[in-house]
């Protein structure tokens, strides 16, 4: 039946294929928002024209009461200052697995532990004064997630003053939310994006596969390319934003969990393609820490991600690196 459905629309006239063209676009439901400390768009066909907006909101809400370090009443807020806590939501528990996954496979170069690292170089919401001398040594004892201990019940640490920042992974987990919302109403066409981090289904209003921007990291108003996103998610990591210079010091909340510093890379931006975006948001920073040549050899035996990645070379120049994944 899809092969003579593809057929008949060959054969449509081009006047008919106008009016087809109008109904498409008549499916389509577009709104936007702000949530978790950032901005959503988020568009889908929907021949019912439903909205989602409010569950939405709500589905966000309920994941920021549970994974905000920025909100003292938040579960992981809670986590923080004592040393066991029983999971209220689903969400604190999903977050974990995927991290404990991520902390294996990059050796530790993902590593959510990172917050007092964070918050010394005022970033986070200690509201630190940014340029402020950091003691790295004297912090790197309180940085390692194997002494975080968690089962579907609960999680406890195994040694005090540790503390979590899921932030580097959660907002993608959001967007998997997002869409596993929209697909538990049968829609299967839709783009989701939180704050940068994007899953699309489908094609879009005029039978067009999703396409997505990457920025110059030189240039921040310009794109560097333009990609399509079918059936995937696309999240980026990059230390051109989110920064800022002290006593002649780039400060970059981009931190090698490993050794304490500051993160000075070649690299400009990562950017991750995986089935789901909390897989993408999990590794594009850790990619980042990890410099090209290892992402290249980490790569080579993960065939379920590909990777954009901007970089300059010792001239200066701005340089591109994607996998084979993504050249066709």
């Amino acid at each position: 039946m899809k092969v003579m459905f593809l057929l008949l629309l060959t054969f449509i006239p081009a006047s008919q294929q106008g009016q087809m063209s109008v109904l498409l676009e008549e499916t389509m439901v577009s709104f936007s928002g702000e949530a978790q400390g950032t901005t959503y768009h988020i568009k889908y066909r929907d021949e019912q024209q439903r909205p989602f907006q409010k569950k939405i909101d709500s589905l966000l809400a309920e994941i920021d009461k549970s994974l905000s370090i920025y909100r003292p009443d938040s579960e992981i807020s809670q986590f923080n200052r004592s040393m066991s806590h029983r999971f209220v939501s689903p969400h604190f528990y999903a977050v974990l697995k995927k991290s404990a996954e991520v902390f294996r496979t990059t050796k530790g170069v993902f590593d959510p532990t990172v917050l007092p690292l964070v918050e010394a170089y005022g970033f986070g919401p200690a509201k630190r004064p940014k340029g402020a001398f950091v003691n790295v040594d004297s912090l790197l004892q309180y940085i390692g997630f194997q002494y975080i201990v968690f089962d579907s019940v609960s999680v406890m640490k195994q040694k005090a003053n540790i503390r979590l920042d899921l932030n580097s992974i959660a907002q993608g987990y959001s967007v998997d939310q997002v869409a596993a919302l929209l697909e538990a109403q049968s829609i299967q066409h839709y783009m989701v994006e939180i704050g940068g981090e994007v899953r699309a289904k489908g094609q879009k209003d005029n039978g067009q596969p999703w396409t997505i921007g990457i920025e110059n990291p030189l240039h921040p108003a310009q794109l560097q390319t333009k990609l399509k996103l079918n059936d995937r998610a696309m999240t980026t990591a990059g230390n051109y934003r989110n920064r800022y210079e002290a006593n002649g010091q780039v400060f970059s909340h981009i931190i090698n969990p490993k050794t304490g510093e500051m993160e000075q890379s070649a690299i400009l931006s990562v950017t991750v393609f995986a089935d789901d975006a909390i897989t993408a948001d999990g590794y594009d920073t850790a990619f980042f820490v990890m410099g090209l040549d290892a992402v290249k050899e980490f790569l080579a035996t993960r065939k379920d991600m590909d990777v954009y990645i901007l970089y300059t070379d010792d001239t200066g120049q701005l340089k591109t690196y994607l996998t084979d994944g993504l050249k066709n």
